[in-house]
């Protein structure tokens, strides 16, 4: 099932199911409990990220192509870092290039994005699709130049700036992807096609993840994990990419749709 988050015509968030032609079913209940069909369409004013994550956990250098293209190690554990769910943001919603704290080195990455749907603890590499709800696509917008020179060797300042955490369009839950491991991703900067790969490069699988984050440690319902991106981000380019105003970026998932975004200054 494709569900979407949404605002209806009297501005209320709702659930719905994608259906076939386009049309959106209402779903009623809790997205981490049971959503039933209402057995009626509904109206989608605003498109919304399809959860509002309760905690963000990424992982770096999680493709072989994608740490062969820094020079870096393939890493013995997964790289994992956090940010904060405040930058969020909606599908068609803008990146703002961060001016009061600026950044002139703004880069994009596709990510698989996989949500938890339930209190996840000590799970094994067996059981750890047991706990995820569904699939979405995100967009891990990264300040290079926070992240590399200015962030004191932490990789949160420049990752977590407001609207850095696209995520979208909808939520496609685990019985239409049974293998998040070989689905086909890629970046769409303006016109040109800037990331092109499948999941399968992986070096830590999402059960892998899943394990590793959860062991000795809670996931909540409504964690979302960022795990890598491939090769091609604009930084390792000769010479680098960086998004600047009226660029406009599209991540793709097989089975899943296309998250855009356009670019903006922040005000």
């Amino acid at each position: 099932m494709k569900i979407i988050r949404f605002l209806d015509a009297d501005q209320i968030i709702r659930y719905g199911r994608l259906a076939d032609g386009g049309a959106v079913r209402l779903l009623e209940g809790e997205v981490y409990g049971a959503l039933r069909d209402a057995h009626r369409a509904v109206e989608v004013k605003k498109l919304l990220a399809p959860v509002a994550p309760t905690a963000i956990y990424c992982i770096g250098l999680n493709y072989i192509r994608h740490a062969q293209e820094g020079g870096l190690q393939v890493p013995e554990f997964p790289v994992v870092f956090m940010e904060s769910p405040a930058a969020l943001q909606h599908p068609g919603d803008p990146i703002q290039l961060p001016r009061r704290l600026r950044s002139d080195e703004v880069d994009y990455e596709c990510e698989l994005a996989v949500v938890i749907g339930k209190p996840c603890k000590n799970a094994t590499q067996e059981n750890a699709l047991d706990y995820v709800l569904g699939y979405t696509c995100a967009n891990d917008v990264s300040a290079r130049d926070w992240q590399g020179k200015w962030g004191g060797g932490q990789w949160c300042r420049g990752k977590t700036f407001d609207t850095f955490a696209p995520l979208g369009p909808c939520l496609v839950t685990t019985d239409e992807i049974k293998n998040p491991n070989a689905l086909a991703i890629r970046t769409t900067l303006n016109e040109s096609v800037v990331q092109d790969w499948n999941t399968a490069d992986m070096i830590f699988s999402v059960r892998r993840l899943i394990e590793f984050l959860s062991g000795s440690t809670t996931l909540p319902a409504g964690t979302v994990i960022l795990t890598g991106t491939p090769h091609g981000i604009g930084a390792a380019r000769k010479p680098p990419i960086f998004l600047k105003p009226g660029d406009t970026v599209t991540i793709e998932i097989e089975g899943i749709g296309k998250l855009t975004n356009p670019v903006v200054e922040e005000e």
